[in-house]
């Protein structure tokens, strides 16, 4: 984790994965990079970026750009989610289930750091199908989007609680 220059120290950056793309020239390789970074500030704010450049750290800070502008909020309860959820993206699912304290996070590499970013302590995860960091997360966004509170979903339904 660092931080990009300009980026404020309240949403430390996971950097995911760096790719190192190559175009063949007449002079031989040409390479240039990708980053995927996920942000987040731990109180239930978290957004990933995709970004691309041809040095590392300016692919990383289009990425946290990215990743800024694209935040969502994520209910929680406690230290952990509200209730089961599965994401899909392409052939990834994922889900997330809620654990008791002291469980802490039981989950891989990328879904992890999603995890760290939203502020999650207690979380039981699963990935199904394929284990490509950006399909994962894309999926893991995709589960984080479908949490409701109880009282949203009272509310929805019409109904008091």
């Amino acid at each position: 984790m660092s931080t990009a220059e300009g980026q404020s120290t309240q949403n430390p950056e996971h950097v995911i994965q760096i790719r190192r793309c190559a175009c063949v020239v007449k002079g031989g390789r040409r390479f240039s990079f990708a980053a995927l970074v996920v942000v987040g500030d731990g109180q239930g704010r978290v957004g990933f970026g995709y970004g691309k450049g041809n040095e590392v750290p300016q692919a990383v800070e289009k990425a946290v750009k990215r990743a800024n502008r694209k935040m969502i909020q994520v209910p929680q309860r406690g230290t952990s989610i509200p209730h089961q959820v599965i994401g899909r993206f392409g052939t990834s699912r994922v889900m997330f289930y809620p654990a008791n304290a002291g469980t802490g996070i039981i989950a891989g590499a990328a879904l992890r750091s999603v995890a760290e970013s939203v502020g999650l302590k207690d979380v039981l995860t699963k990935v199904r199908g394929s284990s490509n960091p950006l399909n994962v997360i894309r999926a893991a966004f995709d589960a984080l989007q479908q949490i409701r509170t109880r009282e949203e979903v009272a509310r929805l339904r019409g109904v008091e609680l």
